[in-house]
């Protein structure tokens, strides 16, 4: 842990057009912390466009001894923490201040108020998860707390469709959970096998309620859980999904490289966000050990 550090430009990331409370989330952090730290540029910096963030936090882990805070949900987080690791950067910070639907990375790795936690500067590292993908110039991806394959995003995306609100996300699970049917991938010993779910975690927890292991809570080991429902009876699944929400799923097995191939196209979720595989694809997801710098 690096004790005390002070940055020259802090980049506070949002999207103007969110429709929670970004912007001024986003604005509030800026003045607390231009009275915090007079002799620290701070600059607001508002997103454009869909993968915008993925630019801006590139640019200003670039400029040199940075800190890029997304004002966001999983979603925008992610796309900071790729800007980040796909610049020239090694001394760039990052940090999450939770304004979206979705927030399982602030609420699983957060320790204290952000804005407190910045003036203290103490800044710690993380693992992050890699997924790479053996196609013609396909360049890995990272997230910062999971990846699902199977009925993971498969909500996502008819959530996304749907209209927001606790009821009508109920109705639109339990609908998209009665027409689910089951994945199968080739696993490394070259067998077939069935899923209904495929998590790799790197927190303990997810969709707000969901306890998937008994992993810490700060990820360093240079491992992930993998949680899999093999293929069972929906009434099953039911009572797995229960399970994770009261008491939690337990212990689960962990890797730091996991490969399989998908034999047909699917699509995955990746910190909240919904991507798609084509069929015949060989995946590799692994852990970068210590890999992110962050605050909070």
């Amino acid at each position: 842990m690096d004790a005390g550090r002070t940055f020259d430009t802090i980049a506070i990331i949002f999207n103007p057009n969110s429709t929670g409370d970004a912007p001024s989330l986003a604005k509030k952090l800026h003045d607390d912390l231009t009275s915090s730290l007079p002799r620290t540029t701070i600059r607001l910096q508002p997103t454009e466009h869909a993968g915008h963030a993925v630019d801006l936090a590139r640019e200003a882990a670039d400029a040199g001894n940075a800190l890029i805070v997304s004002v966001s949900g999983d979603g925008g987080y992610n796309e900071v923490v790729n800007g980040v690791m796909s610049s020239f950067s090694s001394d760039a910070v990052c940090a999450v201040l939770a304004a979206g639907n979705a927030n399982d990375h602030s609420r699983v790795i957060g320790q204290k108020p952000l804005a407190d936690a910045i003036v203290e500067a103490q800044v710690r590292r993380i693992d992050l998860l890699r997924i790479s993908m053996a196609l013609p110039d396909a360049e890995p991806v990272y997230a910062h707390s999971y990846i699902g394959f199977g009925l993971t995003p498969v909500v996502a995306i008819n959530l996304e469709k749907g209209s927001k609100g606790a009821i009508k996300e109920l109705f639109s699970v339990v609908r998209t959970f009665s027409k689910f049917k089951p994945f199968e991938i080739r696993q490394s010993d070259d067998r077939r096998r069935k899923f209904d779910s495929l998590v790799f975690a790197n927190i303990s927890q997810m969709a707000k309620y969901a306890t998937l292991s008994e992993a810490d809570d700060q990820p360093t080991d240079g491992k992930f859980e993998v949680i899999t429902f093999r293929h069972m009876p929906k009434w099953r699944i039911i009572l797995t999904a229960v399970r994770a929400m009261s008491k939690g799923l337990g212990d689960q097995p962990s890797y730091a490289k996991y490969d399989f191939a998908t034999l047909k196209p699917m699509p995955y979720q990746i910190d909240g966000e919904v991507k798609s595989v084509d069929a015949q694809t060989d995946i590799t997801i692994e852990s970068v050990r210590r890999a992110l710098s962050i605050l909070g």
